[in-house]
């Protein structure tokens, strides 16, 4: 069964900023092994550690040792502190939802059901490379109204590591658990 298979699907968000980057997954990986061999995961490209910061939140929910281990991948060689974890798991507890807002296609109408091939969006700005060696960069969620900050540090080695993700902010319930929608 893939990630995505019970919910159901439809149109991409609108995104802004003043470069855009479109980060596909033709088919999203089961294992570890499967994350590392991605085009994304050679972490050459800010865009593409910021979107595998998505890919890999959204397998919290159904495998959380996946989840943590591809996030300490794309960590290098910072160690996740037991603080990140301990938030991720406060943020997945009613709110399973949250990260795969950020594919196209994932509103609150279709249960955020993303739309294939699996597309995330991830915005410059002006101040993106402001500081020396980080990048901050901004993904546009379904069920929000404005563009969440991904902070990446650049390594010697040249690659983009995940430094900080401000992606498991509250956004709109799905419609089909909302009573108000």
């Amino acid at each position: 069964m893939g990630l995505f298979d019970n919910i159901s699907s439809t149109a991409a968000p609108q995104t802004d900023g003043n470069k855009t980057y479109a980060v596909t997954f033709q088919r999203l990986p089961e294992t570890l092994e499967e994350f590392k061999a991605l085009p994304q995961a050679a972490l050459t490209a800010p865009a593409d550690t910021a979107a595998l910061t998505v890919l890999a939140l959204c397998f919290y929910p159904q495998n959380q040792n996946l989840s943590l281990a591809m996030l300490q991948y794309i960590s290098g060689p910072r160690e996740m502190s037991n603080y990140e974890k301990q938030f991720i798991a406060d943020r997945f507890r009613d709110k399973d939802y949250v990260p795969r807002s950020y594919f196209a296609g994932a509103t609150p109408q279709n249960d955020y059901k993303p739309s294939e091939p699996y597309t995330i969006y991830v915005s410059e700005n002006p101040y993106t490379y402001q500081s020396q060696g980080y990048a901050k960069l901004f993904l546009t969620s379904g069920g929000a109204d404005s563009p969440r900050p991904v902070q990446l540090r650049n390594t010697k080695d040249g690659k983009w590591y995940l430094w900080e993700q401000f992606l498991l902010a509250d956004i709109r319930k799905p419609e089909s658990s909302d009573p108000w929608a």
